[in-house]
């Protein structure tokens, strides 16, 4: 019965680690808004068939830059802070994903 517990925990905290998957598609992030815990991650997956984006974020406690995502690319981003965090592509600049770190 211990090990069954134990076993659960286990899958229980493998799962938390899954990062939120964020798609890029039609010139937006989908869903535009986010929260999560700090040291959670997103998946910024470019599905878009054709068009490149570029995912960034500067912010004075956080910032990372994907560089140029093709159709298909992935990136996971780890949010290590609290705090409100807007994420942008630099070649669509009305995208914009919204990031609650609590």
């Amino acid at each position: 019965m211990a090990a069954l517990l134990l076993a659960g925990a286990v899958a229980m905290a493998a799962s938390d680690l899954t990062p939120q998957r964020i798609a890029q598609k039609g010139r937006a992030f989908a869903p535009g808004a986010v929260a999560l815990k700090a040291g959670e991650s997103v998946e910024i997956v470019n599905d878009d068939g054709e068009l490149i984006h570029h995912a960034y974020l500067d912010h004075p406690d956080f910032a990372f830059d994907t560089g140029e995502q093709a159709p298909g690319s992935r990136t996971v981003v780890a949010f290590p802070k609290k705090g409100s965090f807007t994420v942008l592509c630099g070649i669509h600049p009305k995208m914009k994903l919204a990031v609650t770190v609590k």
